[in-house]
């Protein structure tokens, strides 16, 4: 009997019977070897037919999850890919869905759950290694507060907002007060009255006697003064662009009004941000020149990928990416042991934020027409505000 020896790195596979020549049979190939996961498990090994060994437990049904066959370039079955797996797919991999591994089987009971199977997990985890690039190679220095910093200049995280909301799961965030916040911005306010009356205090450490702010976020969003004594709605005229002219390199708002930086009760640290619009979908990126990488990044992440939501909404397109962009991007030295114990924490699939669809007005939307689905973090770290 002679053997058909198959073309070098082809793999058979059982989904993919194939026809032998007249008077051939099929050889018995030899045990792939699992990528990176050391060698396949001698109970794996192949009968005198050919044919792997079928898996003997559910969790050998996902193996493949993360691989695509050499031959025919298919993927099995066996669980949705998350895009960073499938932009993590190596080249020529073999097919592994009918190879019992146990040592790769626990690594998709523990391992993988760590290093972030599902798509929520990778965005969170982006954020925890952002802490932990301050914290191991950061400059120790001091601040206008007085307290001390480490800080890297220049960092930048990307969120794909099909994937949920970039809302950090290792600790629970304060939706409550980004929203309320959020929509404080639009209405072009500078007192904190407003927020208060809603229960938002997060502004009251630099408010003024009677609650004034100054020219800040919002009075430069939707009242930036021109040069002939009148103001310009940025928000308004931005959104006006966005319909009729998508493909325009000028779709930014600005608040660092230099003219005005002195008035103001604290200069504004989230900046500059440029909306783009590609295949029907709308991008946003955040310059933010100073980042309070444990308290404020996550809400400003959190903040402006909900404006890119509304936005989206308003303007009949699906929301892209957010990306965000950092310049001095420190952990204060009080919040140190807080960002420690956080980076111990697992990573939770991320939620889904749903914006009440009956809204098309910029300016009409509020708190109720945002619901927040399947948010399940950790719980809470305090930690002191640096004014």
């Amino acid at each position: 009997m002679r053997y058909f020896t198959p073309p070098p790195g082809a793999v058979y596979c059982p989904h993919e019977p194939r026809t032998l020549p007249a008077g051939f049979a099929r050889a018995p190939a030899p045990l792939p070897v699992p990528l990176r996961h050391g060698r396949a498990d001698r109970a794996a090994r192949r009968p005198a037919d050919g044919r792997p060994r079928r898996a003997r437990h559910p969790t050998a049904q996902r193996l493949c999850t993360r691989h695509v066959c050499r031959h025919r370039g298919h993927q099995h079955a066996g669980g949705a890919l998350s895009r960073p797996e499938r932009q993590n797919l190596r080249a020529g991999a073999r097919c592994y869905r009918h190879v019992v591994c146990r040592k790769f089987c626990a690594a998709a009971r523990t391992g993988l759950r760590r290093l972030g199977r599902h798509a929520g997990a990778q965005a969170v985890k982006q954020y925890l290694d952002f802490l932990r690039h301050i914290r191991d190679h950061g400059t120790d220095k001091m601040d206008r507060t007085g307290t001390g910093t480490r800080s890297v200049f220049g960092y930048q995280m990307r969120f794909d907002l099909s994937e949920g909301f970039p809302l950090v799961t290792t600790k629970r965030v304060h939706l409550k007060s980004i929203i309320y916040e959020l929509l404080w911005f639009l209405r072009g306010d500078s007192n904190v009255r407003w927020l208060q009356e809603h229960g938002v205090t997060i502004w009251d450490e630099w408010a003024r006697e009677g609650g004034e702010l100054g020219p800040v976020y919002g009075v430069q969003w939707r009242s930036w003064p021109d040069y002939g004594g009148g103001q310009i709605d940025q928000i308004s005229q931005v959104i006006e662009q966005i319909k009729t002219n998508p493909d325009s390199r000028r779709l930014i708002v600005s608040a660092w009004n230099v003219a005005q930086i002195d008035e103001m009760a604290l200069p504004p640290c989230h900046l500059l941000f440029q909306f783009y619009v590609a295949d029907g979908k709308l991008s946003c990126q955040l310059y933010q020149r100073s980042a309070d990488s444990f308290l404020g990044v996550p809400f400003n992440i959190a903040s402006y990928a909900l404006l890119t939501m509304m936005v989206a909404q308003v303007c009949g397109l699906e929301p892209g990416e957010f990306i965000w962009t950092g310049g001095d991007c420190h952990i204060y030295s009080n919040h140190m042991e807080q960002v420690e114990r956080q980076l111990k924490r697992e990573p939770r699939p991320l939620p889904k934020m749903r914006l009440n669809p009956a809204v098309k007005d910029m300016f009409a939307f509020q708190y109720e027409d945002f619901t927040l689905e399947g948010y399940d973090p950790h719980p809470g770290i305090k930690a002191e505000v640096a004014v």
